[in-house]
């Protein structure tokens, strides 16, 4: 498979969606099937108006029916469905439409809330129609007037998504075929935030009205010990991204949000940051020292705390002092009910660095 490599990513790999490579596997598998010959690579139009050639890593060929496959490469992204072959597997139909199903590893929808309505595989919307056109093109270029039947399915899908947010968002039994540019940005923050907005109407139409935001995995883990009886779906990893997820709360009118995260980062919300990543966002340590000021300490234990250079060097200074830990989270929902114009019941949860 052809990977892009962009400069201005830092010289980071780019990828292609599930979506893109089940788009090539069908267009090969199809063309397989109308010309009873062996293809080796594909080209594909992506939706960003780009061309772009894919190996064809399996392929057999049946007098009715061909299945061809292609593995998954997220580039530098860190993609739990990078090294999966993604087959598709086609034969004709006499009712001249195109109809594409899920198979084995690809998930089934079962809740309200995503692109996709329950019942159907988990195909977005975007891929179906990448995979549509593809179709189309392969039919009109060898003049066939037949339907075509396509089934997606990726062997080894089920046991993938299990390292994924996909049974928290109701899709079941696999992964998801996905992708709105065809193209995987690494690291991309769109994709993350795209996540947290699927998972907050998830919640939403299963009547949830009080989630549990965590800015990481400890976090998240931690906080799921504390509020052992919620549901999954009520867990939100949010990453770094607390400002957009606050909004897209009050959008879908969530009333309750208690937000989990370790003293590094929540030191960073309490004084005023909605964005903690460390590119965006640093840890004001005379901030901090005002703090350790307002509780009266000693003087001696407000300069370490002023030249520490590390949060959980102050925690183990001043060993998780509730009070300050309750200071912080004064100002961390004062600073949020300005942000949220009070639409949001807010409550803190400072996770220890040792929980």
């Amino acid at each position: 498979m052809y990977i892009e490599n962009i400069p201005d990513r830092a010289n980071l790999r780019f990828g292609y969606t599930t979506g893109s490579c089940a788009t090539a596997s069908t267009k090969a598998a199809l063309i397989s099937l109308i010309t009873k010959t062996e293809v080796n690579n594909i080209e594909i139009e992506l939706p960003v108006k780009k061309t772009v050639s894919f190996e064809i890593k399996r392929l057999i060929i049946h007098n009715d029916y061909a299945i061809a496959a292609t593995l998954k490469d997220g580039g530098d992204d860190p993609d739990v469905t990078t090294g999966l072959l993604i087959y598709s597997k086609v034969c004709f139909n006499n009712d001249n439409k195109i109809v594409i199903n899920g198979g084995i590893g690809v998930g089934k929808v079962t809740k309200e809330g995503l692109p996709v309505k329950p019942g159907n595989p988990a195909i977005n919307p975007v891929p179906l129609k990448m995979i549509n056109n593809a179709v189309r093109e392969v039919l009109s270029k060898y003049n066939i007037n037949n339907g075509v039947n396509i089934t997606v399915f990726v062997p080894n899908g089920e046991e993938a998504a299990k390292k994924t947010s996909n049974s928290k968002l109701g899709i079941i039994g696999g992964i998801s075929i996905l992708g709105t540019r065809g193209i995987v940005i690494p690291f991309s923050d769109s994709s993350w935030k795209a996540s947290i907005v699927l998972a907050i109407r998830v919640a939403r139409n299963d009547n949830i009205d009080t989630l549990v935001l965590s800015t990481g995995g400890r976090s998240d883990d931690a906080v799921k010990k504390i509020y052992n009886n919620f549901k999954d779906e009520q867990f939100i990893e949010i990453g770094d991204f607390i400002g957009f997820s606050l909004k897209r709360c009050t959008d879908n009118k969530i009333k309750n949000v208690i937000i989990a995260g370790m003293p590094g980062k929540l030191s960073k919300l309490a004084y005023g940051y909605l964005d903690l990543h460390s590119s965006r966002s640093n840890t004001n340590f005379d901030f901090l020292a005002c703090i350790a000021k307002e509780l009266n300490y000693n003087d001696d234990l407000i300069l370490k705390i002023k030249n520490s250079n590390t949060v959980l060097n102050i925690m183990n200074l001043i060993n998780y002092d509730d009070r300050f830990l309750d200071k912080l989270k004064e100002k961390i929902i004062d600073n949020l009910n300005k942000y949220t114009d009070n639409q949001l019941n807010i409550k803190i949860n400072i996770i220890k660095n040792y929980y």
